[in-house]
């Protein structure tokens, strides 16, 4: 059991790094000359990256950029707040109610990276030849998967009594 309480921490600990990378670094949209995330953009000029803000034009909705940033961040402050809730678990609650916050948490932090991904996959360059879905972009997806993984991992760790 030790083992696998190891195993699902270090999973944990995986998508909380994941999601922070794919929520603060710049590569949600990449093209040769431009990297584009959920806050800046970042363009290429004569060698050089300059930092611009995103573009307040019709294929960037205002309110939508909002709520990916919202969904964003909260699915890492979901995450962050689960881990620390499975380690205060593991010592104040009796077995069969060990994970079910944490599981909570990490679902949440699931619905909301995906809520941010799926957004930003439909509104956002749909227009645009140039260019393609960058590491961020990925990385947001397979945080998606890690966390729903983790959170059906505590739930299914809540029935056990060994």
């Amino acid at each position: 059991m030790l083992i696998l309480l190891a195993a699902i921490f270090v999973l944990h600990i995986i998508g909380i790094i994941l999601l922070l990378v794919s929520t603060i670094d710049n590569g949600w949209w990449v093209s040769d000359t431009m990297y584009t995330d959920v806050w800046a953009r970042w363009i290429n000029q004569q060698g050089q990256w300059n930092y611009t803000d995103l573009p307040v034009i019709s294929s960037y909705p205002q309110d939508y950029l909002q709520a990916v940033q919202a969904s964003a961040v909260l699915a890492c402050i979901f995450s962050i707040l689960g881990i620390f809730v499975f380690v205060a678990q593991l010592f104040t609650l009796e077995k069969g109610q060990r994970f079910t916050v944490s599981g909570v948490f990490q679902f949440l932090a699931c619905l909301c990276i995906m809520i941010a991904a799926s957004i930003y996959t439909d509104r956002f360059h749909t227009d645009e030849k140039t260019g393609w879905y960058g590491h961020c972009y990925i990385l947001a997806w397979v945080s998606f998967v890690l966390t729903f993984i983790s959170s059906i991992t505590y739930f299914v760790l809540r029935k056990k009594t060994a």
